[in-house]
């Protein structure tokens, strides 16, 4: 039950200081797009041989990457530069770069409106630099930029309500905005933790999972905002993904450098995983069930499956 070590990749060195950051997956072009923020780049895994086969350069201290497989796009957070690329899969020399607020991080995108959320960290200097750039994707421009309390961390789109959640660190909330109305935040969920950082969604019950700095995970109905869960974690956490097949959710902790896998329905942790020190970014191929581990100290990527 959980994950086993089917394989390795061998990832490009390292340019400067840095390493990986978040990675998503498009199943059908079996294409795995992972920020490789010490490199300005975004690299490339062919999914069905788990090899390397290309990167994507020119993405200044690039944090994330997001895929919408419905209209085989890639959205790049660029965190150097203030701006989020877009590009079709397949299609790089295609990159449109869209300027938006300070230091992007969390993306989130509403296929229906065609809108990005950019979740920007900010600085601590000066005041007001924490807010939530929105995309028009088919115009290729920013249409609001919203304040929000403090430094972003992660966000998710939930399609059948139509609504971004998007965690917040410092004062420690998830803020909704409703993609109908993107111009603004619609609510705010307390979270009784220190530190939300990492976060995903289970479609069908509804709960978010939201882990937290202090060694927290937390769920949170997502139409109420009530916790109904949580539990003790391992590490201070990271990056979080939801298998609805499996019913599992990993959880990455660069220190030690571990992956726990929690049995979502009665949530409980079923196993952990010794990664690196520092790898504190994933990967899910959700048509594959496979997850990824990125490792910023020996440039690999360890390949899980995940046979339930």
């Amino acid at each position: 039950m959980g994950l086993d070590l089917v394989g390795e990749v061998t990832l490009p060195a390292h340019r400067k200081p840095g390493g990986f950051d978040h990675a998503a997956v498009h199943g059908k072009a079996a294409r795995l797009f992972v920020a490789h923020t010490a490199n300005d780049a975004v690299d490339v895994i062919d999914c069905a041989s788990n090899t390397v086969c290309g990167s994507i350069g020119g993405l200044g201290a690039v944090a994330g990457a997001l895929v919408c497989e419905e209209q085989d796009l890639v959205f790049t957070s660029n965190r150097g530069e203030n701006t989020v690329g877009i590009f079709p899969v397949g299609r790089p020399e295609a990159l449109v770069k869209v300027k938006v607020g300070v230091r992007p991080n969390g993306l989130a995108y509403d296929p229906g409106r065609r809108l990005l959320i950019a979740a920007n960290v900010g600085e601590a200097s000066p005041p007001g630099s924490f807010s939530l750039s929105v995309v028009d994707v088919g115009a290729a421009a920013m249409v609001a930029d919203v304040p929000v309390p403090g430094r972003t961390r992660w966000a998710v789109f939930e399609a059948r309500a139509g609504c971004f959640y998007i965690n917040i660190a410092d004062p420690p909330r998830i803020v909704v905005v409703e993609s109908a109305n993107a111009g603004k935040v619609a609510r705010t969920f307390e979270i009784r933790a220190g530190g939300p950082h990492g976060l995903d969604l289970d479609a069908t019950t509804l709960r978010l999972f939201c882990a937290c700095d202090d060694k927290t995970l937390v769920v949170v109905d997502c139409r109420s905002g009530q916790e109904i869960g949580r539990g003790p974690l391992g590490g201070p956490p990271d990056v979080v993904f939801f298998n609805p097949e499996r019913r599992h959710l990993y959880v990455a902790s660069g220190e030690p450098g571990t992956i726990e896998v929690f049995e979502t329905d009665g949530m409980r942790l079923i196993q952990t995983v010794r990664t690196e020190s520092g790898a504190h970014t994933l990967g899910f191929d959700q048509s594959r069930n496979v997850v990824y581990a990125f490792l910023p100290g020996t440039h690999r990527a360890l390949v899980f499956e995940d046979r339930g």
